[in-house]
């Protein structure tokens, strides 16, 4: 008998990490909680919505979680606030929030530890096992703990493959004159403040040239309609003054097919499904945000427009780490957005994750003060040019991680229980 217990913490990690991970493990490892138990402890995360334990517990692979609220408690002492038990053998597993969480609770639970790095790998001396996105993580791991660490690929990448979604590798562009756009402004009000009417703004003015285009949201899991309405409403949302007063009404709530619609009969549905990987293959091109939905896109192959307006400076509060507990303190929060974003934009590097894999802009990303109109229209030329819609495409094919990310993972798990066997 072996627990497994998860560490994790935002929204993304939630879904792209945590979701195929977990999938794995009971896949190689069986779906007998009495045999294999697996729990989800999460941390804070400037990100964080509230929601995340709610996702994670709604994976049938997962048997407990504990919300973030709990979390250092749990570090401090040990003790869940469920009081929950512990199997004499077991592994921590790292997907998201301070490598050096693992090192602790792994001391306490006498453990052992597997850590996911992306982009950096730490406390080497202390941690059993890395799992690492590319072999350059390690690169400059003194020879002692090189046998620790094993390059498994990009966790992100596996948005595409769960459930038997296989990556969209023959997808052909429409042949009709209509076309579907998804719309991906976020979970968060930092977020969907500006989001929410930039891209109705955007659909509105494409709408106007190309009526034919069909548009839809897919709501993250941790938003309710009602709020994101509230975003769509100019009369509750004063940032919709930005962005030319677009505005929409939430119609049909409580029916399968919610839409949101303006006063011009532009209607934008609202897709409860998640992941709603079915939908977005089908897309000509997305409008998004920054965040994991890029890399999501990016895995299916998803021509997109990111977005990063900055229309008030002080609304951008989203940042992890440090920044973003800065960006958030009460009184000072909003001085500190402003310093942390102004420093931001004159130091922009890549923000897209399709972008930071091939090291280049595959998508573009247009970050300031963005007019509606000028980006319907570069959303416009891309739909009436197809050939650059297939490049991008091939582009984002070339550019995203190798699938398998989440086996490899898995696999350095199982060696860590059978040590302890």
């Amino acid at each position: 008998m072996f627990d497994i217990l998860i560490l994790s913490n935002g929204p993304g990690e939630i879904t792209t990490w945590v979701r195929p991970v977990v999938k794995s493990l009971r896949e190689k490892l069986g779906n007998n909680p009495d045999k294999v138990r697996i729990s989800v402890v999460l941390s804070p995360c400037s990100n964080a919505s509230g929601k995340e334990a709610d996702i994670a517990l709604s994976y049938p692979e997962v048997d407990r979680v504990q919300s973030a609220q709990h979390f250092f408690p749990f570090l401090l002492t040990g003790k869940t606030v469920d009081n929950w038990d512990w199997r004499e053998k077991g592994v921590v597993l790292f997907l998201g929030g301070d490598q050096f969480f693992p090192v602790v609770i792994g001391k306490r639970l006498n453990y052992r530890t597997v850590v996911y790095a992306e982009w950096d790998a730490r406390w080497h001396s202390l941690i059993n096992r890395f799992g690492v996105m590319k072999s350059e993580v390690a690169a400059n791991v003194k020879p002692k703990y090189a046998d620790k660490f094993t390059a498994v690929g990009d966790l992100m990448a596996e948005a595409s493959s769960i459930e038997g979604e296989a990556p969209i590798t023959n997808y052909q562009l429409p042949i009709t004159h209509s076309h579907l756009i998804g719309i991906l402004p976020g979970s968060k009000a930092a977020k969907l403040a500006q989001g929410v009417p930039l891209s109705l703004a955007i659909a509105q003015h494409i709408h106007n040239k190309l009526p034919a285009t069909k548009f839809f949201i897919p709501v993250a899991p941790t938003l309710d309609l009602q709020t994101l309405a509230s975003f769509a409403d100019a009369n509750k949302n004063p940032m919709s003054q930005y962005f030319e007063n677009t505005s929409a009404k939430l119609i049909d709530i409580n029916s399968e097919k919610p839409y949101l619609q303006t006063a011009t009969g532009l209607k934008v549905e609202l897709s409860l499904k998640h992941p709603a990987y079915d939908i977005l293959s089908k897309c000509s091109i997305c409008i998004t945000t920054v965040g994991a939905n890029t890399a999501e896109l990016g895995s299916l192959a998803v021509p997109m427009i990111v977005l990063l307006p900055t229309q008030q400076l002080d609304a951008m509060r989203s940042w992890d780490g440090i920044p973003g507990l800065l960006a958030n303190l009460p009184f000072v929060g909003t001085s500190f957005a402003k310093l942390i974003n102004s420093y931001f934009l004159k130091r922009k590097g890549l923000l897209a994750w399709p972008n930071i894999w091939a090291q280049k802009e595959i998508v573009p990303e247009l970050v300031g003060k963005l007019q509606p109109s000028e980006v319907g229209d570069l959303i416009l030329d891309y739909l009436q040019n197809t050939e650059k819609l297939r490049e991008m495409r091939d582009e984002l094919r070339n550019a995203r991680g190798e699938t398998g990310a989440a086996d490899k993972l898995t696999q350095l798990v199982v060696e860590e229980l059978n040590k302890q066997v």
